[in-house]
């Protein structure tokens, strides 16, 4: 693949046909892309990978239909794995080395799969989990896609009439979160048949809470298991049956999508490629690997991957060479034509001479894998785990029995290039941040070009004794607001000077309305009082399963403006805190909106 510098333009899709030529067949049109990302599924989740229990006859006629790449591999967790396709590079280099409190975002200086095919004339679309950053220019909007639809954050708490977010404004929506972000995945492939697309479609499920249609649990509830995890013991079969339940959705839906092209005449020249996020996030069926989601073994990061393009690539084939996440930016660019612009080298490969099955040499390589400060590498047939022992992945998937001693210079040289991986990702000197620290890069407020800025009580630091709803930061909320000591402070960067609509979205008990709020910023303040109670109940149609403990039971929040108030430029904390607390507790905080005005 060509790396041009970001000096050249590249030259528009749309330029190339019309200068064909008078007389001559006209160009053929660049094929569209859909890709297709599960969050937390497993290999081994999947009928074309060997899983007899589920049935997945849509994504498996894109292995009977296209390709499979039988050793691909991604991250161990879901951020880093969205950076990695997204740019070609690995994630440390990105500023991605968590999943939320501003640790999941991907640096401005990153140029995405998004941006070049934007800049190739492509309509490009995002329809669900983004995850690499919520403010602009973090948002999707501002890395390359026209539009998104869906959520930011790592995972959502409202999986059944949820809150989504459409272009900045969030609103609810009716239905299931999975079947939602289909539908508008489809309607802008209707909207944008008559030019190329990039459609990327991050599915939600089966990352937990615990939440299917009823229909698809139906199914599910009391079936017998008959295959088990690498480790029986640690599997619960009630959390395998709603995980499997949420895939058998996800491959309707992906159904959905795959009618839609073909009814549109789009199948032939559309790429559609499928993979996950990372490894399982239970224990469950996944062929015998060792590892699930967060862990560098080989069941922690291997992935389900097939791809399709009836137009070039032929049916049914298998690609038993290593490749990864990064490699798709420079494929997919391949496939379209496209040379990808970028300041910065890429690691991914271009893997399109093994998916059009040349018999060229392909090179011997590398693939890291990184979590929580653990790294491994795998080599075509051999991984080195985080500890340093070796295994023969062909005969030993499980990694039962280390291979250091058969193997002695191979162990020596692995762990010279795990070494060198971590000098040349700057690993060797990243220090990584304790507990649930904030990130220390200011969250971006106030840009003219997108005006609305939403700030959740996940990238707050609670102070004074405010808590978190749940351990897992994402899809939480602030409560126990008792002291006047207590107050939810973000760092930011107002980028704009400007004046400010504020409003917040909060629950209060009846009896404790009356609290005044006071929202601080450089020099600038705003007073008001929270003057009518809302006390909704948790909700009690979200979840299937019981919600695990780390995450947030969540309830319908109502919004508050709180006024107007002129901001200064600059770097510095906003702070959000009660001056009175007439009740038991001022309320409970779910997010802060600031919008910029126009200038009068």
């Amino acid at each position: 693949m060509k790396v041009i510098p970001r000096t050249l333009s590249v030259i528009m899709l749309w330029e190339v046909f019309a200068a064909q030529p008078a007389g001559a067949a006209p160009a053929p049109r660049p094929p569209n892309v859909v890709i297709l990302l599960a969050d937390d599924a497993g290999w081994g989740d999947y009928g074309f990978t060997g899983n007899t229990q589920v049935r997945t006859p849509h994504i498996d006629s894109l292995a009977h239909d296209g390709v499979t790449l039988s050793n691909f591999y991604v991250c161990p967790v879901c951020s880093p794995t969205r950076a990695e396709m997204l740019t070609g590079r690995y994630s440390p280099r990105t500023g991605v080395r968590g999943v939320s409190l501003g640790q999941e975002r991907l640096n401005l200086d990153e140029t995405t799969l998004a941006n070049v095919f934007q800049k190739a004339g492509y309509a490009t679309g995002a329809f669900g989990k983004w995850h690499n950053g919520s403010q602009w220019p973090y948002h999707p909007m501002a890395r390359g896609f026209d539009t998104f639809f869906g959520y930011t954050a790592g995972h959502w708490g409202e999986y059944f009439d949820p809150l989504l977010e459409d272009a900045g404004q969030l609103r609810r929506q009716p239905g299931y979160i999975v079947d939602i972000c289909t539908s508008r995945a489809i309607a802008f492939i209707e909207e944008n048949r008559k030019r190329p697309f990039l459609c990327y479609v991050p599915f939600t499920t089966p990352h937990s809470p615990w939440g299917v249609p009823q229909k698809n649990w139906a199914s599910w509830k009391d079936r017998s298991l008959t295959q088990t995890a690498t480790q029986p013991n640690e599997e619960k079969p009630e959390e395998t049956r709603c995980a499997l339940a949420m895939i058998e959705n996800q491959d309707e839906n992906v159904g959905r999508i795959l009618a839609k092209l073909s009814e549109l005449g789009l199948s032939e020249n559309t790429v559609v490629l499928y993979f996950s996020d990372n490894g399982p996030n239970t224990a469950r069926w996944n062929g015998g690997m060792k590892g699930r989601k967060g862990a560098v073994d080989e069941g922690g990061v291997r992935s389900p991957f097939v791809l399709r393009y009836p137009g070039r690539i032929a049916r049914g084939g298998k690609v038993e060479q290593i490749a990864g996440a990064i490699d798709l930016l420079p494929t997919l660019a391949a496939l379209a034509g496209i040379s990808v612009e970028s300041p910065k080298p890429l690691d991914g490969a271009n893997l399109l001479p093994l998916l059009l099955q040349h018999d060229t040499p392909w090179p011997q390589r590398n693939l890291f894998s990184f979590w929580a400060g653990k790294v491994s590498v795998r080599n075509q047939r051999f991984r080195l785990d985080a500890d340093g022992r070796l295994f023969d992945l062909a005969s030993d998937p499980g990694q039962t029995a280390p291979c250091n001693e058969r193997y002695p210079s191979l162990a020596e040289s692995l762990t010279a290039a795990v070494e060198t991986w971590r000098k040349d990702t700057g690993l060797a000197s990243w220090k990584p941040t304790k507990g649930n620290a904030v990130d220390p890069r200011p969250f971006p407020v106030g840009y003219r070009e997108f005006p609305i800025t939403i700030l959740p009580a996940r990238d707050a630091e609670p102070r004074g004794g405010l808590e978190r709803s749940a351990p897992a930061p994402n899809s939480s909320y602030l409560t126990n607001w008792r002291s006047l000591q207590a107050e939810a402070v973000w760092n930011v960067a107002v980028q704009t000077a400007g004046v400010y609509d504020v409003s917040i979205d909060y629950t209060c008990r009846a009896g404790d309305e009356g609290a005044v709020l006071r929202l601080e910023f450089g020099g600038a303040a705003l007073s008001a009082k929270v003057t009518t109670h809302w006390d909704p109940p948790l909700y009690d149609n979200q979840d299937t399963l019981p919600r695990p403990k780390a995450e947030s039971r969540l309830k319908p929040f109502a919004t508050l403006p709180l006024g107007q108030v002129p901001l200064p430029a600059g770097v510095g904390e906003l702070r959000l805190r009660a001056t009175e607390i007439p009740g038991q507790a001022a309320l409970d905080l779910r997010r802060v909106t600031l919008t910029l005005r126009p200038p009068e």
